[in-house]
């Protein structure tokens, strides 16, 4: 059985002063045959992106109170889980972000200090996807290049910006 990779990110339109009507998106792509080196090995077998929803009546709320950067790579964070946990199996998988603080608060390494019910409501999903298989996180530099991490850019931006994502045969590393 080969490693699942799931690369997330977030953008966020504006990171200062952010409301519940900042505009941000994630993204996500799972990665099998991926090295996690970024020089595109592997195949890309689904990719996900959506906005942040702030409005608890509005379906797809998760915890998120104002759209930022760090919701959003935390909503990246939920749907890959999400995705593994609707998938079932038991091949291992680790997540990858350029977010520390996404991985860090979203696999309880680090307590939230912000962001408190959408971090449990991570949390919880991270615990259980855990229950069912290898789960671990990496980091990765942001904007240099990796080529699956700069995916996950491309579809998190694209939702943020209300715009599709480009077909991955017309896409190339750095396109947003």
């Amino acid at each position: 059985m080969r490693e699942i990779s799931i690369y997330i990110d977030g953008s966020c339109e504006e990171n200062r002063n952010v409301t519940a009507n900042t505009l941000a998106g994630w993204g996500f792509c799972v990665v099998i045959g991926d090295t996690g080196l970024g020089k595109g090995q592997g195949e890309i077998t689904t990719e996900r992106n959506g906005v942040v929803v702030t409005d608890s009546s509005i379906e797809g709320f998760i915890g998120a109170e104002v759209g930022s950067n760090n919701t959003a790579e935390l909503s990246a964070m939920f749907h890959g889980l999400r995705w593994l946990l609707a998938q079932g199996g038991e091949e291992s998988a680790v997540i990858r972000g350029d977010s520390t603080y996404a991985l860090n608060v979203g696999s309880r390494i680090w307590k939230a200090k912000a962001n408190r019910q959408l971090a449990l409501t991570v949390q919880k999903l991270w615990d259980e996807v855990s229950q069912l298989r290898q789960l671990s996180q990496e980091h990765v530099r942001a904007h240099r290049g990796h080529r699956w991490n700069e995916r996950a850019d491309h579809l998190a931006f694209r939702a943020m910006s209300g715009e599709d994502a480009l077909p991955l045969q017309f896409w190339k590393p750095g396109m947003r």
